[in-house]
């Protein structure tokens, strides 16, 4: 199934209702001050490239691309609508992240997400698409609920 990609504003009534469940997920599957999620206003950041994928005018997934710095950047706020988990929307996301990161000119990628069961079905996509467990960038910490993944997308390692 073919989705519509584009860049958007997180600001639309459909994304903020997605953004709100994602949230709440978040906070519901997570002990306290282990969310990382992006809440809308950090979305607008001139640092995150926000994008949507679309059957027709029914948003089906979003995410977004943060850069960290000219050669790395991270994925945030990953998410397929409920109506189209398991339909390929976060991996059509997941591909046009990847696509734009190598545009960017971008050495590697990375992403946070949890450990628990509820996170999995994430973790198998990230590594289906060849991500692999990393240690904590950014402000990340290691803990037993986090998970960092990371990718290269160029033969050259980090320095």
């Amino acid at each position: 199934m073919g989705y519509a990609i584009a860049r958007e504003s997180p600001g639309q009534d459909d994304v903020l209702a997605l953004l709100r469940l994602h949230l709440e997920e978040m906070h519901g599957w997570s002990p306290p001050g282990t969310v990382h999620a992006l809440p809308v206003e950090r979305l607008r950041d001139p640092a995150v490239a926000f994008f949507t994928a679309r059957e027709g005018s029914t948003l089906a997934a979003i995410g977004a691309l943060k850069e960290l710095d000219a050669e790395r950047g991270e994925l945030k706020s990953m998410r397929a609508a409920p109506a189209y988990r398991g339909r390929g929307a976060g991996e059509a996301i997941l591909l046009h992240l990847i696509a734009e990161a190598r545009g960017r000119g971008y050495r590697w990628i990375g992403l946070e997400t949890g450990r628990p069961a509820p996170f999995a079905p994430a973790a198998r996509l990230y590594a289906k698409h060849g991500f692999a467990e990393c240690p904590p960038f950014g402000d990340y910490v290691s803990d037993e609920f986090s998970l960092c993944m990371g990718k290269y997308l160029s033969m050259e390692k980090e320095p």
